[in-house]
């Protein structure tokens, strides 16, 4: 899978599990500001993401520090690389 790839798939999956308009989807878009996402959202967020990638990722102390599509995309791109290295 290359890193357009998961980039499309996150942001596919998040605009249908949270109803946001694929098309306002940028790297700069924030998930509290302008997605609207709570911190219960954000539970769901990593579901969603677990789900998609085959991945869990509920420990990771860097899922913290995510503010951004931009930082999910860096997230995930490196934890699946991690992974496919592993």
């Amino acid at each position: 899978m290359t890193d357009q790839q998961i980039v499309e798939k996150i942001n596919s999956s998040l605009a249908e599990e949270f109803e946001y308009d694929l098309g306002e989807m940028s790297p700069e878009t924030t998930l509290f500001e302008d997605m609207g996402l709570d911190s219960l959202d954000v539970v769901d967020l990593v579901i969603v993401l677990e789900t998609a990638f085959g991945m869990k990722i509920r420990e990771e102390e860097a899922i913290r520090k995510i503010r951004t599509l931009g930082d999910i995309h860096t997230f995930v791109i490196a934890k699946k690389r991690q992974t496919e290295n592993a």
